[in-house]
């Protein structure tokens, strides 16, 4: 117990000399890091990982498609989905805010689903998925202690 004060002490008066200088940056990159993070997993949860909802024949341009099924993230095809995935920070005063967005005009009906399609959801997955490594982002940039976080 009394090493962790030490090291939690330590640590603590670090940060607090290293924020001295610049806390908005550092709020600012641990943002854009943490939204850059939740981007990538949405990327990845929709390039990666076996589909199962069937093969079907696609046009313009000409190919056949392996289907996500229910609840799985979409399955890639064109890559036109994967490319409409951004993520901003907006800095304003002493505050940063980080967003994701799958601009996609079909992005909402595969992450909700339709009355004729179950949910293939993959932007709340990759937040949920995102959250310890987020944590641990804001750890580093000195914007959250140690208390609580597991090292």
């Amino acid at each position: 117990m009394i090493i962790t004060l030490v090291k939690e002490k330590k640590f603590m008066a670090k940060l607090t000399e290293r924020l001295r200088d610049a806390p908005i940056e550092h709020a600012r990159r641990a943002v854009f890091l943490a939204a850059n993070e939740v981007r990538s997993e949405a990327i990845f949860s929709i390039a990666s990982g076996s589909k199962s909802g069937g093969v079907v024949q696609k046009y313009n341009p000409n190919r056949m498609h392996l289907q996500s099924g229910p609840n799985q993230a979409p399955a890639t095809d064109t890559g036109f989905l994967i490319s409409q995935i951004s993520s901003s920070v907006e800095v304003s005063g002493t505050v940063a805010v980080g967003e994701v967005v799958s601009s996609a005009p079909y992005s909402k009906h595969l992450e909700y689903g339709t009355a004729t399609m179950l949910k293939r959801p993959f932007m709340a997955p990759a937040l949920r998925k995102s959250t310890s490594k987020i944590k641990r982002i804001f750890i580093r940039e000195g914007l959250i202690g140690l208390k609580g976080s597991k090292k």
